[in-house]
């Protein structure tokens, strides 16, 4: 039998770089850099990296310089919105780079998922990445190892700035301290030594946002005769939309005050932000800031968009009529209608939105336009004969009705209560960490605890909202005595500003039973 005879064949292919051995082809080499603040400091960093990393490359005579990759101001715990990084990523799976060096790890991502998913698809196609500082080789058979702890690292690391930054931002709000995004906020700017000041031009606008919201105009229709007015969106757009409008009318920085921590972000590795519903505490603080609104103003819309939202009923602001009238009947709201849309006999009337709707039509009349102006002037004028007597006894049953003395000091006591309560929850939890007792008594013990918290907190719920629909009544009925009061002369005319800030609304039992409700609760039958 032969001697057994074993030949060594030498690799003549590169397993990594799928190149020859002895091939003296240049490598295509790109450098990455990244900062992730846009701090003057950051800055200089930034220079620093693309100014050292393209002379490296360049000083290398096997190395092919392809190019310098960045990302300025943009955090390293996603990748989805580093276009420098992608288009790096997205030219190295195309053949335009061999080898991606970076100054570190932290610098290539700190997410430790997406760093690990990146290099194993570069390695795929033969792509290696360098990490200076760490002097890591992707190719080296101990480089994903040690690529995977300093990840890690890099992945925690951020997360204690996230905490630290969040501490930061919360204990800035327990102390008060209040910040505006000044260039997407209308109405307010920031002075030379850094103080809220009101921008009176801005103001303007958001004033009339909340005239036209009072005088009985939707969200939508407000944006729409923003958009026809010219007037620009706190984004400097020209087209305005109805979350903008909203957003102006429920914003309680318009009165001066501040909510803060509105909301939280969940993830510091996705950066998700949630609106906090109770999760992490809030600060309110009153009186931060000059107000463009009167408190009692802001309260009175806050109100009626809670109205508005209530019932079966609609509500529509497509004409000034709209949500005005209603079906004695069925109590729902007339609406527009055209009769002869394509002749000469075209006309405009309101009748209730139910009348066909149901087996049993509503027997009240259809109103044209000018019925329903004449029987606004004529209450108007009664209005106007016993003004005298209607505001005396309006200014005692505003004094009386809106009296909230009593619930102000019952508010202050369930707070105490509530606080009390709060303290003794916390103290059996503890107490509960530290010793051990019988759960069945602890558990007995923190299910009364929260029960009362519970019931103490719908009652503290309810002070407040009775409160604030005192407020807004007192501040309906203030405004009302105003206008009625200017007003020495009997109208001859229909009046969109009276109808739009006096009325309530119009009842309509038949024609000649036409009930009309003005805002500060006065009926007064138009005949």
């Amino acid at each position: 039998m032969a001697k057994r005879k074993v030949t060594t064949i030498p690799a003549t292919i590169n397993k990594f770089t799928a190149k020859p051995v002895d091939s003296k082809k240049k490598r295509k080499v790109a450098g990455y850099a990244r900062v992730s603040t846009d701090h003057e400091d950051q800055l200089t960093s930034y220079e620093a990296q693309v100014d050292y990393y393209t002379n490296y490359i360049k000083g290398r005579d096997d190395w092919e310089f392809a190019g310098l990759y960045s990302d300025e101001g943009i955090s390293a715990t996603n990748t989805k919105h580093r276009d420098g990084f992608n288009q790096m990523i997205t030219d190295a799976l195309v053949g335009k780079i061999d080898l991606i060096i970076t100054k570190s790890v932290s610098r290539f991502a700190r997410n430790t998922v997406d760093s690990l998913s990146t290099i194993r698809k570069l390695k795929e196609h033969s792509i290696e990445c360098y990490f200076e500082k760490e002097n890591i080789w992707t190719f080296d058979s101990k480089g994903e190892l040690l690529l995977t702890i300093m990840s890690f690292l890099a992945q925690e690391e951020s997360c204690s700035i996230s905490e630290n930054v969040t501490w930061g931002q919360r204990k800035r709000f327990a102390d008060g301290k209040v910040s505006f995004a000044y260039k997407r906020f209308l109405g307010y700017d920031k002075d030379s030594d850094g103080n809220i000041v009101i921008n009176e031009g801005q103001a303007q606008t958001v004033k009339l946002i909340y005239k036209l919201f009072l005088d009985g105009l939707t969200m939508h229709s407000i944006a729409n005769e923003l958009t026809k007015r010219g007037l620009k969106t706190p984004a400097g757009k020209d087209k305005w939309s109805q979350s903008t409008v909203r957003s102006i009318l429920t914003n309680e920085k318009y009165k001066g005050d501040a909510l803060l921590q509105k909301s939280y972000t969940v993830d510091f590795l996705t950066k998700k932000a949630k609106i906090n519903e109770g999760e992490v505490t809030q600060y309110y603080v009153e009186n931060n800031h000059p107000a463009i609104i009167d408190p009692e103003l802001f309260d009175l819309v806050q109100t009626e968009i809670q109205r508005r939202g209530k019932g079966n009923a609609r509500y529509s602001g497509v004409t000034i009529f709209s949500s005005k009238v209603q079906c004695a009947e069925c109590g729902g709201w007339y609406g527009s209608k055209v009769w002869h849309s394509n002749d000469k006999y075209r006309r405009t009337i309101y009748q209730c939105n139910n009348k066909f709707r149901h087996k049993t039509r509503c027997s009240t009349p259809h109103l044209t336009e000018s019925e329903i102006k004449d029987f606004f002037v004529k209450a108007m004028n009664q209005l106007i004969t016993e003004k005298s007597e209607i505001l005396e006894n309006l200014q005692l049953i505003r004094t009386t009705l809106c009296d909230r003395e009593d619930l102000i000091k019952q508010k202050e006591s369930l707070g105490e209560e509530i606080a009390v309560t709060v303290e003794m929850t916390q103290n059996i939890v503890a107490e509960n960490a530290r010793v051990a007792q019988n759960q069945d008594e602890y558990n007995k013990r923190y299910n009364s605890l929260v029960e009362r918290y519970e019931k103490l907190k719908k009652e503290y719920d309810n002070a407040c909202a009775v409160i604030s629909e005192k407020d807004a009544k007192y501040e309906q009925m203030g405004r009302f005595i105003t206008v009625l009061n200017d007003q020495s002369e009997f109208i001859s005319e229909f009046d969109e500003a009276f109808w739009g800030s006096l009325v309530e609304k119009i009842v309509v039992k038949s024609k000649d039973d036409v009930m009309v409700v003005f805002k500060d609760g006065t009926e007064i039958k138009a005949e």
